[in-house]
């Protein structure tokens, strides 16, 4: 018979295996799960019986937030809809920009989950999918929230991360953690012209109090990085040049996931039970989610049948270059709580040409963002069996 603690560890391996399996397709991290009994059902699953939309698709929402002592540590820097069909094998990401308007909200989506976390516990979960859900017109039944105090050190435990970096680049405005409050050898009177200064817009966080941040540089091409680095790399918001949008922070997030997951992939980790065990344990305190125990085979399930499927990423941005957009980025303004924000291009709260487009690429269709709405392929005429 089986010791308590083999049945133990049997349990943290396969959860461990479910972990890895879903970061390939990029829904994230799963919450370590103590006596999840997915592993003893496996083999005897043979339906997958998870919440579907009305097409038999599984919807996930994959929420990052920086924790800690970071300004506004509950906000969401990162919130990716991921869409799966079984039967397909299709996955469909699709990234949401954290400054999009929410006017029903007051405020920025990425404060969605914070919001809902004030009025009840739990509650963050449940308004950010509401909120995604109506932005995109999509179900989203399940969601995945991780620290990204986990994901340092589950870099760090992994030996690190060989990333592609497209571009090089410079941010000067990185802050540094624990610092928000450095007074940087400014004296009380200075410190309060300053703020001054800093609310009317004559100067900038970074000339006031320049010991809050730090410089980051990274060049192009194939970069290892730490827990630490790599966390920098995908959070750095304040860069110099192409590199300073959300977007282009949306691609660096997806290139780590992807780094990520060779990484997990490798023989070193595959073959290493221990360091599987180990490194969902490092995880279990940063997740949170509302997929139930019993959910755990099912997904096992659905990851296995679709791990080799057909990943497509969108990203819902301004457009660049000759490309159109559909966001427009407004000039701050009271209506914006004078923040930096963007809206939908055809009006403040109004998400149908985004459902639209996320819908139309959801279905496989080839569409595309033209100038004023979104056009799809023309269908090929069927000859007619008289012309032959």
């Amino acid at each position: 018979m089986q010791s308590r603690r083999q049945r133990h560890v049997r349990k943290r391996v396969g959860l461990a295996i479910l972990v890895f399996l879903l970061i390939v397709l990029g829904i994230g991290v799963f919450r370590f799960v103590r006596y999840i009994p997915a592993l003893v059902q496996l083999p005897f699953k043979k339906e997958i019986n998870l919440k579907v939309t009305p097409e038999n698709k599984v919807n996930l929402l994959l929420l990052g937030i920086g924790g800690g002592t970071h300004e506004g540590p509950d906000l969401t820097d990162t919130i990716i809809f991921v869409t799966i069909d079984p039967n397909t094998k299709r996955i469909t990401m699709v990234t949401v920009p954290r400054d999009l308007w929410v006017p029903e909200l007051n405020s920025k989506i990425n404060a969605a989950y914070t919001f809902g976390e004030e009025k009840q516990k739990g509650g963050g979960l449940v308004l950010t999918k509401a909120t995604i859900g109506k932005v995109l017109n999509e179900q989203v039944d399940y969601a995945i929230k991780i620290d990204f105090s986990g994901f340092t050190k589950a870099v760090d435990m992994l030996g690190g991360l060989d990333v592609d970096v497209a571009n090089t680049f410079d941010d000067y405005a990185y802050p540094i953690t624990g610092k928000e409050e450095e007074k940087c050898d400014r004296t009380d009177q200075e410190i309060i012209d300053l703020t001054a200064q800093i609310a009317s817009g004559s100067a900038s966080e970074l000339e006031a109090f320049p010991c809050r941040y730090e410089h980051l540089h990274f060049d192009r091409g194939l970069q290892h990085m730490d827990g630490t680095t790599a966390l920098k790399y995908v959070r750095s918001r304040h860069a110099v040049g192409a590199e300073g949008s959300d977007f282009a922070r949306s691609k660096r997030q997806e290139k780590v996931i992807t780094a990520f997951k060779d990484k997990i992939f490798s023989a070193g980790t595959l073959l290493n039970p221990i360091k599987i065990s180990d490194l969902v344990g490092v995880l279990q305190d940063s997740i949170e989610t509302d997929i139930k125990d019993s959910e755990y085979a099912d997904f096992i399930k659905l990851a296995q049948k679709v791990q080799h499927g057909k990943i497509e990423s969108i990203s819902l941005d301004t457009g660049e270059g000759d490309q159109y957009g559909l966001l427009n980025n407004p000039i701050p303004s009271a209506e914006y709580g004078n923040a930096w924000v963007l809206t939908p291009r055809i009006g403040n709260g109004d998400y149908s040409e985004i459902q639209n487009y996320v819908g139309c690429r959801i279905s496989g269709t080839d569409c595309t963002i033209g100038a004023n709405g979104i056009l799809t392929p023309t269908p090929t005429p069927i000859p007619d069996k008289k012309d032959n």
